[in-house]
């Protein structure tokens, strides 16, 4: 579990393709500080388990799944990565819930520049737009947002200074993809709420 508060930002060292997967070793002397094999750490918004961490570096294997559902199918050695590590029992949930497991993926169609701020523009996937609502939250690569505006395709988020500074969303350019995660209350809500709103309600069990 995460709160979408990036801690680090980490740098891909290596990429190796295997049979339907790959390992990416990434560089984060933050995060790595007290990692351990088997410990969880999201790289821009993508759960990765920690196969083995040298000298400030870990490495990961990402499954056929993540590949297909995340921006992590392309990232290279040498690219920027937002990084976290999972949520410690007792400490403030700064962002959102966030689970690390992406829903998919966005593409930044435009980028308005403000004196303080700037406000992004993301492209949609259909099957996600039900799940974001304004003022609601959203993670885009692993980072905890406040939903400004949401349409059938697109949604907007305004970035801080801090935000454009610490995480790779200051860098991205429009035609960038982006991996999200839309909040795992509304997709309960969905299932539970279904079966009732069709007007076949699921037996007590």
């Amino acid at each position: 579990m995460f709160t979408g508060i990036v801690e680090e930002l980490g740098e891909v060292v290596a990429v190796t393709d295997l049979p339907d997967a790959a390992r990416v070793t990434i560089a984060g002397p933050l995060v790595t500080g007290d990692a351990k094999h088997g410990d969880s750490i999201a790289v821009n918004g993508v759960c990765l388990t920690v196969v083995d961490v040298v000298g400030g570096a870990f490495t990961a294997d990402v499954m056929r799944e993540t590949l297909l559902r995340s921006s992590l199918a392309k990232v290279a050695a040498g690219d920027r990565v937002n990084l976290e590590r999972a949520a410690a029992l007792g400490q403030r949930l700064g962002g959102h819930i966030v689970q690390g497991h992406v829903d998919g993926t966005g593409t930044v169609l435009a980028r308005e520049k403000a004196q303080h701020w700037e406000v992004v523009h993301v492209g949609l996937p259909r099957d996600l737009a039900r799940y974001v609502v304004e003022k609601g939250s959203i993670t885009v690569d692993g980072v905890s947002l406040t939903v400004v505006s949401v349409a059938d395709d697109r949604f907007s988020v305004s970035l801080i200074p801090t935000t454009l500074e610490l995480t790779t969303l200051g860098r991205r350019s429009p035609g960038d993809p982006v991996n999200l995660e839309v909040d795992v209350l509304a997709k309960y809500v969905e299932r539970l709420t279904a079966p009732h709103l069709a007007g076949k309600p699921e037996e007590t069990r």
